[in-house]
């Protein structure tokens, strides 16, 4: 599948000394670690089901892991990165049935779309964008690895897999049964299905239905399950054991405890991903924003309004990555103001020192991507330059660059 183009990144300068690693929230260790590539940096982030239009929410994920993909390339590393899109799934389906439009048009439609979003809001492209359609192929050669292993098991021509196959299961999101067992069916879920061994087991190969989509294959005539796609894309584009596997709060369980324990009930003895990752997520007018409940904030449609994509990033960067927060008019507006102090800033022929300016936004980009750590170091830069520091000439080009480089802004 075709992504987007990315922007160029300038290379900014390192003769102050190495970089140092750069650190990420885990949620399988509760803790903040340190990412330590061997070889170019491998990530896997979570794409879209695409139903519908990009929101804040979507935006906020991607420009999460953008901040990533950006330090780990200031540090030095070349990074491998690999996004899916889950272009055939129930919610898809469900959709093209009550709009009256071709499953696979709607998909195209709205992958499209947020090509065109991404690219507005300058999220470099994966290397490797693969549909769920696309991996159906991986998707049936790892569940035959998983049959031969007794992992999987028929129902009613269903194939499920066996989650307690992988002895580390329950290991990424840290949840007990329990609190797996209340989340499971709000997330796809069918835990009160008869015939299966545990609740928990989860779909692998779905028979074809009347009406539904569906591919010949060695396992019969259907289509894969919502988790198995990730991990056989990751495991064909990354291999097993890559550095990171990322999406938002929610795909913690049960999406990459799944995607985990199917590539590693596969592979005994091997880790799927190094460091699970995950964005906060992102509300509107009291709850949180999804396709499911509409209260969206669309992307294209802020865009369509005139609305700079930069002020939009800006607002986005302005909450941590990891912290559930809430879009407001208000988020807008201060981003809008802040970037145009910025502008003028950088406009001036000389403005304030910005050796010390470089060092804390690397700082706090290498240190779990604090991005508002970031911006009230440029704040601080924005005032001392408006206020009359002119101590250093051309200033302007090395903020630029700056902004650019780590935060994927462009003035």
């Amino acid at each position: 599948m075709r992504a987007w183009t990315s922007p160029e990144v300038p290379r900014l300068d390192r003769s102050g000394g190495a970089a140092g690693p750069v650190r990420v929230h885990d949620t399988a260790r509760g803790e903040v670690v340190a990412t330590v590539p061997d070889g170019a940096a491998r990530m896997y982030v979570c794409g879209i089901t695409p139903y519908d239009a990009t929101h804040i929410g979507h935006a906020a994920t991607y420009i999460g892991f953008d901040l990533l993909n950006r330090a780990w390339r200031d540090a030095g590393h070349e990074v491998r990165y690999v996004q899916n899109v889950t272009d055939v799934d129930d919610p898809l389906l469900e959709r093209a049935t009550a709009t009256g439009v071709d499953w696979a048009e709607l998909a195209e439609r709205e992958t499209e779309l947020f090509r065109e979003d991404m690219t507005a809001l300058r999220v470099l492209a994966p290397d490797d964008y693969i549909g769920a359609v696309e991996s159906i192929p991986l998707d049936v050669e790892l569940v035959g690895r998983l049959q031969e292993g007794a992992s999987v098991y028929d129902v009613d021509g269903d194939l499920y897999f066996d989650v307690h196959a992988d002895p580390a299961f329950g290991a990424v999101s840290r949840l007990s049964e329990d609190a797996m067992l209340e989340v499971f069916p709000q997330r796809g879920g069918d835990p009160d299905r008869p015939g299966k061994r545990h609740p928990l087991d989860c779909v692998v190969w779905r028979a074809e239905r009347p009406g539904e989509p569906a591919w010949d294959s060695a396992l019969g005539r259907g289509r894969p399950g919502w988790h198995v796609e990730c991990s056989s894309i990751a495991l064909e584009h990354l291999g097993a054991g890559f550095d990171v596997q990322g999406g938002g709060s929610d795909l913690a369980f049960p999406h990459h405890e799944m995607s985990a324990s199917h590539a590693q009930a596969a592979l005994p003895g091997q880790s799927f991903a190094q460091a699970y990752v995950h964005a906060g997520m992102v509300a509107y007018e009291g709850e949180k924003m999804s396709k499911s409940k509409g209260n969206l904030v669309l992307v294209s449609r802020l865009r369509e309004a005139g609305v700079d994509p930069m002020a939009i990033r800006w607002a986005i960067l302005a909450h941590h990555y990891r912290s559930d927060w809430e879009w407001t008019d208000a988020d807008l507006t201060r981003a809008e103001e802040r970037l145009a102090a910025t502008r003028h800033a950088v406009s001036l022929p000389a403005g304030a020192a910005t050796a010390a300016l470089v060092t804390e936004v690397r700082a706090a980009l290498d240190d779990d991507l604090d991005a508002p750590r970031a911006l009230d170091a440029l704040h601080h830069w924005v005032a001392a330059s408006l206020d009359g520091d002119s101590s250093e000439p051309g200033a302007s080009d090395v903020v630029r660059a700056l902004l650019d480089a780590r935060l994927g802004l462009l003035l």
